[in-house]
């Protein structure tokens, strides 16, 4: 194999240490083999051990396992001895684990048919729920008649609860304490307020259910929530009183309308000590510390309904479902229905909530040591293998499923330690038991010499290699510490003129004992060598695809370079279409640099603005929408077409200034589409639902087209005749104006003017009166 050898650059000084390295790695135990100053070549892959001559000495130990117990799946429930029904096989293992070499078994589920039912019904008996208790007095006959449709041995029991009697849940004031109603106008009388009550243990005498049921009557509270939790917990730890049976499945209604208190609710009253998961009920069957503890918390009662092997379902209002919901994640195994406000739906609920437990299996693991890792792989119905899937739905009864159950050690534990743990499906009785132990000894150990002659007496020969005593060195323990060491140092130098052990360890014995460092192994004959000082990528020493040897990266195969950073795969770089980097650039270290302006993705595959693009696009639309064109064939398609999300329209929008639009011909049409390249890597295609088609016109149209288009000339023509004569007069007369408002002369002075009233003068002489005048006659 190219590369480092694992085994080999370990450092391992021991079978032991070796075999931590790799679950591929062995030790060779025989005398002399190899050289004695070297340790690591006793460690490395079988079969270059045999290929040096190690054959019959080698110590490899792997993962076993066995099965203890192996009882065949039962295939009906009630029969005589319901001890004896058998719904997981097998139900003891043994494994013996070599850390890092992992085993797997298989495990088979099943649900059989006719499985006993133990129903235990809790009820919410706050006043808010009195129209509900009217309507279940009859619940037991009815719930009884469906549940026996599905299993011929059914039981039923009852229990009921309010609140914690103490403030501020309820009522506590004298007045109140023997009937929290007083003053309310609307249910004037009630009973007392009580945490919880166990009524009916289980039995199939249901007409003593509608008994009890008639019996009761509502209770108030002070606040909303109700103290359901804790009749949850008491339902189902105190299994003599309710009468849980062994061989039964046990189903837990819980009936309420309101939220629950939860755990710490109860120092609001003064309760600060935590619940102890305890059985608490009294003579009376009454909770007596309902006043003493606080309320549970969720995981408490999550591990006190899978001990118990107890089907939670949670009937509540439709406007609490939400948080009832939300509980089902923290508490496995359990089921959420809706109730109507009247309760009238209750045995729809129920058998439906049943049918919904007995359609699942999902394996739970119990006491899980810390060094061991598991994963799972589940085989369904449908035949297929779902890996890191531990559950199965949408089953019917007496269907069977399988699980693969890989297990593999991490590190070995203290000598002689085993551990326990349990797979079991949530809900059933059945279990799995797993029992582990651990093969971190090699066998060679337990053969160990002390004092032995092979290591001249001063050491302890196990496994092919003396381990010396205090204040002894060498091959053979041949050596005290610091015994004439000073005589010999040049055998510790690697050249003349370099310090001894490379500055990195000391002389002793002829031989350099390597300082250890905190950055990793110092190794060599002179301390030359290490496993820290190599090239780095992005901080990781050989780019986390190498190993460092002597200052050098021994890359794994498929990567090259100074520090193993270029892979020298080119698969990732070979686009839909069989060309690398679709043609658009080069595969450089496993990657695509793409050279094509434009082009970009992991194989350069989308370029928006690459000519061609159109056409493979089309290609896609063909080959999805119409079955149609190079790709019709359908392996094809979905190869070639995987990233293209096609949406139809009537009418294409072109305004996405990020959208290309694209067309071709389809017979004598048009085809358009628009592709838009998304952040996910995929295409947006956008395509017309029918190609865009034009007729052609008829002689009638064009010669109309042309009179029209002739007589709108015309018309234009003439408008802008008048236009411009129109324009022309204008200024004509604008410019009469002007000349008129700039005359010289006024209307009376003009020499062509006459006056119609002419002035002329007579001279006369007359006498008067004997005297002479002279005048002028007008």
């Amino acid at each position: 194999a190219e590369g480092l050898n694992l085994c080999t650059s370990g450092s391992a000084t021991s079978c032991e240490e070796c075999l931590l390295i790799h679950p591929k790695c062995a030790w060779c135990s025989k005398e002399d083999f190899g050289s004695t100053k070297s340790i690591t070549s006793r460690c490395d892959f079988l079969q270059n051990l045999i290929a040096n001559g190690c054959a019959g000495a080698i110590e490899n130990p792997s993962s076993s396992i066995s099965v203890v117990k192996n009882v065949p799946l039962s295939s009906k429930g009630s029969g005589q001895t319901h001890l004896d029904v058998t719904q997981i096989t097998p139900q003891k293992v043994a494994l013996n684990l070599r850390p890092g070499d992992r085993t797997s078994f298989r495990v088979q589920v099943r649900q059989v048919e006719d499985y006993p039912v133990d129903l235990y019904y809790l009820m919410d008996l706050s006043l808010s729920m009195n129209d509900d208790l009217d309507n279940i007095r009859n619940l037991g006959t009815k719930l009884a008649e469906e549940m026996r449709k599905l299993t011929s041995n059914f039981r039923l029991g009852f229990g009921s609860f309010v609140d914690k009697n103490i403030s501020p849940f309820s009522y506590t004031a004298p007045r109140y304490q023997n009937n929290p109603c007083i003053g309310y106008k609307l249910f004037p009388s009630c009973v007392p307020s009580f945490g919880f009550r166990h009524l009916l243990s289980l039995t199939d005498k249901v007409d003593r259910f509608n008994e009890e049921v008639q019996k009761q009557k509502v209770s108030r509270n002070r606040d909303a929530p109700e103290g359901g939790f804790d009749a949850i917990l008491q339902a189902a730890v105190c299994k003599e009183k309710i009468g849980w049976r062994k061989e039964a499945s046990h189903l837990l209604v819980f009936t309420t309308d309101d939220v629950p208190h939860i755990a710490l609710d109860g120092k609001l009253g003064g309760l600060v000590q935590p619940h102890d998961g305890q059985c608490h009920l009294n003579e009376a069957n009454e909770y007596s510390a309902s006043s003493q503890l606080d309320y549970p918390s969720l995981a408490l009662l999550g591990e006190k309904l899978a001990e118990n092997n107890i089907h939670l379902i949670f009937a509540v209002t439709k406007s609490h479902y939400i948080l009832y919901k939300n509980f089902t994640t923290l508490i496995p195994g359990t089921t959420v229905e809706i109730l109507h406000k009247d309760s009238k739906n209750i045995i729809e609920l129920i058998v439906k909530a049943y049918n919904s437990i007995r359609s699942k299996v999902e394996l739970t693991v119990w006491d899980s040591p810390e060094d061991i890792g598991l994963s799972f792989t589940a085989t369904c119905q449908d035949g297929l293998s779902y890996p890191g899937l531990r559950k199965c739905g949408d089953l019917k009864i007496g269907d069977t499923v399988s699980f693969e159950v890989a297990v593999e050690a991490r590190s070995c534990p203290a000598e002689d330690t085993a551990h326990t743990f349990t797979i079991k499906p949530a809900g059933f009785r059945d279990t799995l038991e797993v029992a582990v132990t651990y093969s971190c000894l090699c066998g060679c150990t337990g053969r160990a010499a002390p004092a032995s002659g092979k290591c001249s007496g001063n050491g302890t020969y196990a496994c092919g290699l003396c381990q010396c005593e205090p204040g002894y060195l060498g091959a053979r323990c041949e050596c005290e510490e610091g015994a004439s060491g000073d005589l010999h140092h040049g055998l510790c130098r690697e050249a003349e003129g370099k310090p001894l052990c490379s500055g990195r360890g000391e002389c002793s014995c002829n031989q350099c004992l390597c300082y250890e460092s905190e950055f990793g192994n110092i190794y060599g004959p002179f301390c030359e060598c290490d496993d820290f000082s190599c090239a780095r990528y992005k901080g990781v020493l050989c780019s986390g695809h190498g190993e460092c040897h002597c200052g050098e990266c021994k890359c794994h195969a498929g990567y090259i370079g100074d520090n193993c950073n270029c892979s020298t795969e080119m698969d990732s770089c070979v686009s839909s279409d069989g060309q690398m980097c679709s043609g658009r650039g080069a595969c450089v270290c496993g990657k695509c640099q793409c050279t094509e302006p434009g082009a970009f993705g992991e194989t350069c595959e989308k370029c928006p603005t690459c000519p061609g693009v159109c056409s493979t696009k089309r290609d896609c639309i063909e080959c999805k929408l119409f079955n149609s064109g190079r790709l019709a064939d359908n392996q094809t398609c979905q190869k070639h077409c995987k990233d293209e999300i096609i949406t139809t329209v009537d009418v294409l929008e072109t305004d996405d200034p990020n959208a290309v639009l694209c067309a071709y011909p389809v017979n004598n049409c048009v085809m358009k589409f628009t592709y838009l390249e998304l952040p996910s890597g995929k295409s947006n295609l956008t395509v017309l639902k029918e190609p865009a088609c034009s007729s052609a016109p008829s002689a009638v149209t064009i010669v109309l087209a042309v009179i029209g288009s002739v007589v709108l000339i015309g018309i234009i023509l003439l408008a802008l005749w008048k236009l411009l004569v129109t324009i022309h007069d204008r200024r004509e007369f604008d410019r009469f104006q002007s000349e008129r408002s700039r005359a010289r002369y006024e209307m009376a002075s003009n020499p062509l003017y006459r006056k119609p009233i002419s002035t002329h003068n007579v001279e006369f002489t007359f006498n008067k009166l004997n005297k002479s005048y002279n005048g002028t006659v007008d």
